[in-house]
């Protein structure tokens, strides 16, 4: 009679207890995933608020020009005018600090060749500038008839700033919060929802825009000035939650 190999039950042991023990941990991730909570719900607005203020600095750039047959001749005249220019807009009232050098160049003067020449240095070209901020805005057609009086070549401004700006525009931002407030809730209340607390608040980057006012015209020669008002706005984005 052959003889048959025999197994114990210790030696299968191991192997059944190996297949269950890998059977349930198949099942253990399934049963043991939870549920992702839901997303909370919210309204996100975007609104603007505006407030007009009156300018109060002007700024204006002016200089001279000079030319001559050699650069140090050239900065000689440039140097004996811009003095001059400089003092005269000392003696319109305006502080020595607000008066800042923003631009200076000297550079070689070329002839206009023919076809087949080469163009040559024929002289050089002295360009001195300087910023003026003028606070008393009433003097801003005075300075620059002085200015052109004593042979300033380059004029350019005034351009017009609310040094509180900053400050004024808190009022742009209360309203530009007040306006998200009630568009959100009329979206809620049209989905049928109520608006609860606010979540985020971000400010978008804003500026202003002038808008012209009439001012009566300077005397004398100075040319008329209209200083205009500004139009400083504040941007927000608000999102709350729905209850």
């Amino acid at each position: 009679m052959p003889a048959y190999p025999s197994f114990s039950l210790l030696t299968l042991a191991p192997l059944a207890l190996a297949s269950v023990a890998f059977a349930m941990g198949l099942g253990v991730p399934a049963a043991a995933r939870a549920e992702e909570p839901p997303r909370p719900r919210t309204v996100t607005v975007s609104a603007a608020g505006q407030v007009e203020a009156e300018p109060d600095i002007a700024r204006i750039s002016t200089g001279i020009v000079s030319e001559a047959k050699t650069a140090r001749a050239a900065l000689s005249a440039n140097s004996t005018d811009m003095k001059k220019l400089i003092e005269s807009i000392k003696a319109s009232g305006i502080d020595p600090k607000d008066i800042q050098t923003n631009s200076f160049h000297v550079e070689p003067r070329y002839t206009n060749p023919r076809e087949g020449e080469v163009a040559v240095i024929n002289g050089y070209r002295v360009s001195n500038q300087v910023e003026v901020t003028i606070r008393d805005l009433d003097k801003v057609g005075d300075v620059l008839d002085s200015v052109v009086s004593l042979g300033a070549n380059e004029v350019g401004g005034p351009t017009f700033e609310v040094s509180k700006a900053e400050t004024l525009k808190d009022d742009a931002r209360k309203e530009a919060v007040k306006n998200a407030r009630r568009r959100a809730e009329l979206f809620a209340a049209a989905a049928g929802v109520e608006v609860g607390e606010v979540l985020t608040i971000t400010e978008e980057a804003g500026g202003y825009s002038p808008m012209p006012m009439a001012r009566a015209a300077m005397a004398g020669n100075a040319p008329p000035i209209e200083r205009g008002t500004q139009t400083l706005e504040a941007r927000v984005t608000v999102t709350w939650a729905l209850k």
